[in-house]
């Protein structure tokens, strides 16, 4: 019998061929493998050995040859095929162990040209991968380095025929897989490279290239979760190879985390990142019930919760800045169910860590204001829809506002403005927010009018709505949602503008002396 093994990764195969060997197994190698099986004492058979042809073009060609993939590919049930290996002098291959050139690790340097990622287009694992999971009835076909074991062990105990068909489908289904995420990650990089007026020598990848003519996701199964978002639905985690982000949080402390606990985690990911002040948001079923900005992170933390203590209780906290231990005492009275920060002082990990249910997370990028590139992706029936994401919104934006009113907003009243309108950014819409000294008051979301939103914040935030500023996400189609917040004493607004009743709301601004400033771009979030 014969087994084929070339691996990038060599992870436990010196184990797993010594097992071969003892049960009886030609091993067939080439290159960095053979020599680590050489080194380790065990007898090797050269691929060009076999193939009676050399290696070539610097190794790019080694196993495509009829002497082994005749070998894998016929079907000892048919006597054509035995005819064919008996004339050429084949013998059949049982065991192949492939896995490819490290793609995903290679473009995501930098420093990477398309010609270092072209030179890592694997094509002869490639191929014996394919080849090999084609006739798995007869091939077993092996790229996950965590099934050695298992094998391992039932050849040991029972032999080789011991490995059931079922389970020869589905090593072939899982590297079929991997075959799959392989050339996903290829068409993802390429599709990103423009050479034009460049060599492969000097052309790189450019992540915001975006919306090819077909677009091929990559996603790598991190976990399944307990259920979705209700009990009755499954769910699992993927996530982007080197993407960041919520999907490749550390968890530090606590249950793993739920559907629902994901989709809030990102939620407050993305809330606390448009800041570059210190920032601490409350979520809670997305939308940020609570947030503030204030030098002191545990300040920061007390204005946000105050901001709705009673929506606050369950929900999920993120901050940007490394989690004090003035913070963790200051919210460890409280119930949450998760913590993001971009990591935690030691003390205030060794407090936090003493609630058993409180999922603990680690996010470096929480601290910065870098963009993420992929893009949105929403799944639709039949299909899915792609946009680029929404950019974070820069101090310098209010370049751009125009104020549209008689009376211009003060210092203090911009500051705001600019806050609430990060924040609308976050709320679903109709979104309306009400925020006093960079904080939030009152959010009104998701209602289908915005004068209901306004509403909304005018009753949860009561008495503190007096002199607060209010964002709107789109512009105000009709005036009385102004008149709304004449009635709650607001004392400046922001919008995006764009109605064809604009004179209409800004009229009626100015009839309430209030304020108001353009900013020219609308912040849906559906």
């Amino acid at each position: 019998m014969q087994a084929l093994l070339s691996v990038y990764n060599k992870s436990g195969i010196v184990e797993f061929s010594k097992i071969l060997a003892n049960k009886g197994f030609n091993l067939i190698s080439t290159g960095g493998t053979a020599k680590s099986l050489v080194d380790a004492g065990l007898k090797v058979q050269q691929v060009q050995d076999v193939t009676e042809y050399p290696e070539m073009l610097d190794g790019r060609v080694k196993t495509l040859h009829p002497k082994i993939h005749g070998a894998l590919l016929a079907r000892p049930e048919l006597p054509h095929h035995q005819e064919d290996l008996t004339k050429y002098n084949i013998k059949p291959i049982k065991i192949v162990v492939v896995n490819l050139y490290p793609f995903v690790e290679t473009v995501s340097k930098p420093s990477t040209t398309l010609l270092d990622a072209l030179e890592n287009i694997d094509i002869g694992g490639h191929t014996l991968i394919r080849a090999s999971s084609k006739n798995f009835q007869n091939v077993i076909i092996i790229v996950d380095p965590s099934d050695y074991k298992w094998i391992g062990e039932r050849i040991e105990s029972s032999g080789l025929e011991s490995i059931t068909l079922e389970e020869r489908k589905k090593l072939a289904l899982k590297a079929f897989q991997h075959g799959c995420s392989y050339d996903a990650a290829v068409t993802q990089y390429l599709s990103t490279v423009d050479i034009k007026d460049q060599t492969i020598e000097t052309a790189k990848g450019n992540p915001s290239v975006e919306f090819p003519g077909e677009f091929v996701p990559l996603y790598e199964k991190k976990a399944d979760l307990r259920y979705g978002e209700n009990p009755h639905q499954k769910a699992a985690l993927y996530s982007i190879p080197n993407g960041g982000g919520i999907a490749n949080a550390q968890l530090l402390h606590g249950p793993a985390l739920s559907y629902n606990n994901i989709l809030d985690g990102d939620a407050a990911l993305k809330a606390v990142r448009e800041f570059s002040q210190t920032a601490c948001v409350v979520i809670k079923h997305t939308n940020p019930c609570g947030l503030s900005v204030h030098q002191d992170q545990a300040e920061a933390y007390t204005r946000a919760f105050n901001g709705d203590p009673k929506s606050a209780y369950g929900g999920i906290l993120g901050f940007n800045r490394k989690l004090t231990l003035a913070a963790a005492t200051a919210l460890k009275s409280v119930f949450y169910e998760v913590i993001i920060a971009p990591d935690y002082e030691p003390e205030a990990l060794a407090l936090l860590s003493k609630k058993e249910k409180l999922r603990i997370i680690r996010i470096p990028e929480a601290a910065t204001q870098e963009a993420f590139t992929q893009p949105d992706i929403r799944t639709i029936t039949g299909g899915a829809l792609l946009q680029s994401p929404n950019p974070i919104i820069k101090d310098e934006s209010t370049k751009n506002w125009k104020v549209a009113t008689t009376n211009q907003p003060s210092e203090q009243q911009m500051k705001d403005l600019l806050f609430a309108w990060r924040v609308s950014k976050h709320v679903k819409s109709n979104a309306i927010v009400f925020a006093k000294d960079e904080t939030i008051v009152s959010i009104g979301a998701g209602q289908p009018n915005r004068s209901q939103s306004v509403d909304i914040c005018c009753k949860v935030g009561g008495d503190k709505v007096k002199g607060c500023v209010m964002a709107s996400d789109a512009f105000f189609p009709f005036a009385d949602s102004i008149d709304l917040a004449h009635a709650a004493n607001i004392a400046c607004i922001v919008q995006p503008g764009g109605s064809i009743r604009d004179q209409e709301v800004i009229d009626a601004a100015n009839k309430f002396n209030i304020p108001m400033v353009l900013t020219g771009n609308r912040n849906f979030l559906h």
